[in-house]
């Protein structure tokens, strides 16, 4: 299966982002991917106002998302925010293209490093898994990546992929614990882990937007035995990888840790 990364800064504005998304879904089409991931946080950058632009996934900006996904026949996931409860949003994956219509919220919210996202974001409840072309997925936002148990709870469920998509927060030590944790995920499950990040703004020119996570790049798809299959550095770019999802079956028969694992 050929998919593709893309590794963009999103913006306040989610008409611009619109943009992006259908610039690099048509050079991902292009180049032969049939599906697409773009980072959390695609339909606005955090650091600014949530509430303001949440909407259904009926919405316009979803129906938009749809749309780039129809005309250029490729599967997209990407980051928005949806209405929550007590005014707080979701923090939505959107996943839309030829045969799948589904989303993800993300489960566990970013209260740590002193950043609170449980203010304003409401926790999402459940894994959620898609099948395209006989592949099966599982998905993640961000913060869930420190959790394996998500990533565990997708592989029994028959992902053979992990969809990571991301605003990683800048920091000391951050990079390094990215690259591990995404490295260690793909281990614990025997999962190709697809780990997809805002890009760094200080590479075009913009600084951080005070505490708010808004990407350091670092984007990766990794094998299910931990390796890199391409990894990316701080600027926006769009990666083309293929992947064989045969090589899960042939890693788990080699290192069954989900069938060894134990319960306590």
């Amino acid at each position: 299966m050929r998919l593709a990364v893309a590794q963009i800064i999103s913006s306040a504005d989610p008409a611009e982002n619109l943009e992006l998304i259908r610039d690099y879904a048509a050079q991902a089409k292009a180049a032969g991917a049939e599906l697409v991931v773009f980072p959390e946080a695609a339909m606005r950058a955090f650091g600014h106002s949530l509430r303001d632009v949440a909407e259904p996934l009926d919405g316009p900006w979803a129906g938009e998302v749809r749309a780039i996904a129809r005309d250029q026949g490729i599967v997209i996931v990407a980051g928005m925010f949806t209405p929550g409860k007590d005014g707080r949003v979701r923090n939505t994956l959107l996943v839309t293209g030829p045969g799948v219509d589904t989303s993800y919220d993300k489960v566990h919210l970013f209260d740590a490093f002193g950043f609170t996202e449980s203010k304003t974001v409401d926790a999402g409840e459940t894994p959620v898994t898609f099948e395209l072309n006989r592949t099966v997925f599982g998905l993640a936002t961000c913060y869930d990546v420190r959790f394996p148990a998500l990533f565990t709870a997708n592989a029994r469920a028959g992902a053979q992929v992990n969809i990571l998509c991301a605003s990683w927060g800048a920091g000391e030590g951050k990079a390094e614990q990215w690259d591990l944790l995404v490295r260690a995920r793909a281990l614990d499950s025997t999962t190709f882990v697809v780990a997809c990040g805002q890009g760094d703004p200080e590479t075009v020119g913009a600084g951080p937007a005070g505490s708010a996570p808004t990407g350091i790049g670092h984007s990766a798809v990794i094998d299910p035995l931990g390796s890199a299959v391409v990894a990316l550095g701080g600027r926006p770019e769009l990666a083309v990888v293929d992947i064989d999802p045969s090589m899960v079956d042939e890693v788990r028969s080699k290192l069954p840790v989900l069938a060894n694992a134990r319960q306590f």
